[in-house]
């Protein structure tokens, strides 16, 4: 929905003028170009980065090679090309906070350079993204944005996530690439980068585990101080980028004195002079660049460009004396772009229109100009119209023009925006974005001011999406039956557009669909054969489209469509008879596929965790990833459930994080430790084999006998968070390894606790369950089912295996410092 006035006032509060007009001045004092290249949003070193641009005046962008489709979210369910779109947004609102332009190696949700889940090894991330294509996208983005500078923000080396080390990798052969006019993957002129920084300090952490030291420091960039006129620090306004990355649970306050520097060491480098500073061998200025180019033709009037641009700064915070500086130095940069010679044009004219781009900022906001866009709606599809206002303020400007830079098949009508029927959707995975250069619709604004005119460019207050033209929603969209048990399937239909338009299935033989008043009910045979079926839906008798929207209030809202159908896995598997609680916090969608299945289950409100009556009334009780940290009801109610479990209660707790309230000692009924650093406990090839330790253990055979077709198909990875020790109640009943590492134990572990039983597991189940991997569905129904263990022979004892004792089990992996990097 557009923006309530609250909404508005809050955003207004966040960016007063003052601040804007000293932020937009800082970049003009620089003709330095620095891009960071990363794997995932979110890898961009904030800090650093704000300093060198707010500080610094330098250029900023960023070259990531995925939309983080594998990584955590702690806000929703989305996962990977739906959390793909969220992480997109994510990473533009976050380079919007440090004005800098960003460009991704990912151009669709279906590309082969895709966040895969977690890696240990750049080869293998390079054998499934393709080097050549790595490459080739790398290269275009280079000679797209032209930066003097490249800076990966991660090593090359063991313990870290495979995909930062095919980006660093990368990063090292795209500096001959980019300048190779005989390289084929890239019609672009060549680019030559000038030097290639690598990060002087280690990347260990929560996640990673470093298994060498960094290079030695070349330089160090200060970043421990402030920004004088917000008075914040550096650091701080790094995290206030690193705050819209909500989804990775990122953003947290720095403490005066807890601010960082940043060393960096020169890796390479094809300019001349002694490394004591970042800028050594760079045209730092506009003074610098005739030089630099060898156009001696430019000085006078660079020069003259120089000096009011440091007249317009020493004139802050006075707007008068800032404009009429900015708009000299804008002549001034018009005549040197106009006079500029052919030979200097590739290293000099980028960086005038550059700058001749930010003058354009500084006038518009020297000049009081104030200009605000708002449609009447979010979401649009082809032939529809919305309003739209537009409020101005002249300010100091002689005149003020605005008007609209529309996509193809947008329309400005006398009062709103209108789509052609032959509209295209928006893109939910734009390969560029610049906070200068909004995606339209968008806003041009042209100013005059002391005779020079300027244009720029500000996005509406929300921009909206265009839709497929037919689109229907099926829910479920996917579901999941048994051989055993065929059952019918009610689906809902809704958002069909055009509304007139008449839904119908395309059925496989032997199934029937009713239609009904909210949509179809859908009749199995009699007999199922195990397997995959997909059945699409169609709109007046053509393939329609599903729309994901995707919407949070952090982000502009996004919308993904792909074809409409419901995707239906026939399961071989038996469902016990178990009355199921399932204590979710929004992360999963466990309690969806515990009915899809047939089981008999209901999730737990927090008055539930703390009733008698509902407790007693349950057999499993399953806590979904993440559940202990969001849930606080949960929280409190840890002891009240493991005197359930001790009673006979069946407690499944999912993978959770060590921060996630994770207390070894407390969370679970007996100790059991997650190991951290993440990257050594977990096992991220999805292939890997699984060893059953105790075959004939009751979660391994009942109900379902789990056998080697159970570990085929899975997507993303095996586990993660693996538990690191243990409790010796606790009994491991799974081994696995990555290639060439030692195996690991603490997937899933059973314990007897009293006459009930607690079993963690850190196989991501729940994903497994989403992608439609039978494997999921048969353990998870082998995890719920209530165990039968023979009376307890010491009631008073409590456990069979007494308290934690010096001898805990410790599974075979190593450990690393904690630090505060985050876990992909």
């Amino acid at each position: 929905m557009p923006l309530s006035d609250p909404d508005r006032i809050l955003r207004e509060a966040s960016q007063p003028r003052i601040l804007q007009l000293w932020w937009a001045l800082r970049p003009l004092t620089s003709t330095i170009s620095f891009m960071n290249s990363g794997a995932h949003p979110d890898d961009e070193t904030s800090a650093m980065l704000a300093a060198m641009t707010f500080r610094d005046g330098f250029a900023l962008s960023y070259a990531c090679a995925n939309r983080g489709e594998g990584g955590q979210n702690d806000i929703g369910t989305e996962i990977t090309e739906d959390l793909g779109v969220l992480r997109t947004a994510e990473m533009e609102r976050a380079a919007d906070v440090l004005d800098m332009r960003l460009y991704w190696l990912s151009e669709t949700p279906e590309d082969a350079i895709f966040d895969f889940g977690f890696s240990k090894s750049g080869k293998e991330t390079l054998g499934k993204w393709g080097t050549s294509r790595t490459l080739r996208r790398f290269v275009r983005i280079v000679r797209e944005e032209r930066p003097d500078i490249l800076c990966p923000t991660f090593l090359d080396i063991p313990g870290q996530h495979g995909h930062h080390r095919a980006m660093t990798e990368t990063a090292h052969k795209v500096m001959e690439a980019a300048a190779d006019p005989e390289f084929s993957g890239s019609s672009l002129p060549p680019w030559q980068v000038s030097k290639l920084y690598l990060p002087a300090w280690s990347g260990a952490g929560q996640a990673y585990d470093d298994d060498l030291p960094p290079p030695p420091a070349s330089l160090t960039i200060k970043a421990k101080g402030r920004d004088p006129v917000s008075g914040w620090s550096w650091e701080r306004i790094g995290q206030q980028s690193r705050a819209f990355h909500r989804t990775q649970a990122m953003g947290r306050w720095i403490a005066a004195g807890e601010e960082r520097d940043w060393p960096l060491h020169l890796a390479r480098s094809v300019v001349d002079g002694p490394e004591d500073d970042i800028r050594a061998g760079l045209p730092a200025t506009l003074r610098d660049l005739p030089q630099y180019a060898g156009a001696p033709v430019l000085t006078g009037a660079l020069s003259l460009a120089q000096r009011d641009i440091d007249n317009a700064l020493s004139a802050f915070p006075d707007s008068h004396g800032v404009l009429d500086h900015a708009s000299n130095a804008l002549r001034h940069l018009r005549e040197a772009i106009a006079m500029c010679p052919d030979r200097a044009a590739a290293t000099v004219m980028h960086r005038l229109r550059r700058k001749e781009q930010q003058l354009a900022r500084v006038i518009r906001l020297a000049a009081e100009v104030e200009v605000i866009g708002r449609a009447g709606d979010d979401w649009l599809h082809p032939g529809q119209e919305t309003s739209l206002t537009i409020e101005t303020r002249q300010g100091l400007a002689e005149t003020l023009d605005v008007s609209m830079e529309l996509p193809d098949g947008w329309k400005a009508t006398t009062d709103g925006l209108r789509l052609a029927p032959s509209a295209p959707p928006s893109d939910c995975y734009p390969p560029v974005h610049d906070p200068a250069t909004p995606r339209a619709p968008a806003l041009r604004v042209k100013v005059t001011a002391l005779g020079q005119e300027s244009v720029s460019h500000l996005p509406l207050e929300v921009t909206p999406v265009a839709l497929p033209a037919a689109t229907a929603t099926l829910a479920p969209s996917t579901w999941v039956m048994t051989t055993a048990a065929p059952r019918v399937i009610t689906l809902t239909l809704s958002d069909i557009h055009p509304a007139t338009a008449t839904p119908a299935l395309v059925l496989p033989e032997g199934w029937r669909a009713d239609r009904t008043d909210r949509g179809f009910d859908l009749h199995p045979p009699e007999t199922l054969d195990p397997g995959l079926i997909e059945i699409p839906l169609t709109l007046d008798g053509h393939p329609a489209m599903t729309v994901r929207r995707i919407a949070h209030p952090h982000i502009a809202p996004r919308a993904r469509a792909f074809p409409a159908a419901l995707k239906l896995r026939v399961l071989e598997v038996s469902v016990p008879e178990t009355r199921v609680g399932y204590v979710g916090a929004g992360n999963d969608r466990v309690a969806h596929w515990l009915a899809a299945m047939g089981a008999e289950s209901r999730e737990l409100s927090d008055s539930d965790l703390t009733d008698e009556a509902v407790l007693e009334g349950l057999d499993t009780i399953v806590v979904g990833i993440f559940a202990i940290r969001f849930r606080e009801a949960l929280q409190a109610a840890l002891p009240r459930l493991h005197a359930w479990v001790e009673a006979g209660g069946n407690l499944v707790t999912l993978y959770h994080r060590p921060w996630d309230n994770w207390d070894p000692d407390s969370t679970p009924p007996r100790r059991l430790e997650i190991g951290q650093p993440s990257l050594r406990w977990r096992v991220t090839d999805e292939t890997a084999e699984v060893t059953c330790l105790s075959p004939e253990h009751a979660l391994l055979n009942t109900p379902n006998t789990i056998g080697a077709e159970d570990w085929a198909g899975w997507h993303k990875e095996r586990g993660l968070y693996f538990a690191k020790s243990w409790d010796e109640a606790y009994e491991p009943l799974l081994e696995m390894a990555d290639p060439e590492e030692t195996p690991h134990q603490g997937a899933l572990l059973a314990a007897r606790i009293g006459q009930g039983r607690h079993v963690h597991c850190a196989l991501i189940l729940h994903h497994q369950m989403e992608k439609l991997v039978l494997g999921g569905f048969r353990l998870m129904a082998n995890l719920i089912a209530k165990p039968a263990f023979p009376p307890d022979p010491d009631p008073e004892s409590g456990s069979d295996h007494g308290t934690e004792q010096d001898g805990d089990r410790t599974d075979s992996a190593e450990t690393a410092t904690e630090t505060d990097s985050a876990a992909e």
